[in-house]
């Protein structure tokens, strides 16, 4: 969980500037399922978590 909350500031947080809190709940939001699904992961040989699920079964 302190991986997630570190890559997420350092892709999301530092990368932008949020002029209303809402503005980053709304980037966040969005940013979570990126991460799950779409984000290329090394450990998972370079696959998004959906393309090495898809790839399993």
């Amino acid at each position: 969980m302190e991986a997630f909350w570190g890559t997420l500031k350092t892709e999301k947080y530092y990368l932008n500037k949020f002029d209303t809190y809402a503005a980053l709940e709304t980037a966040i939001k969005t940013y979570i399922p990126f991460y799950n699904n779409e984000r290329y992961q090394e450990k998972l040989n370079g696959l998004s978590p959906l393309e090495f699920r898809d790839q399993a079964a």
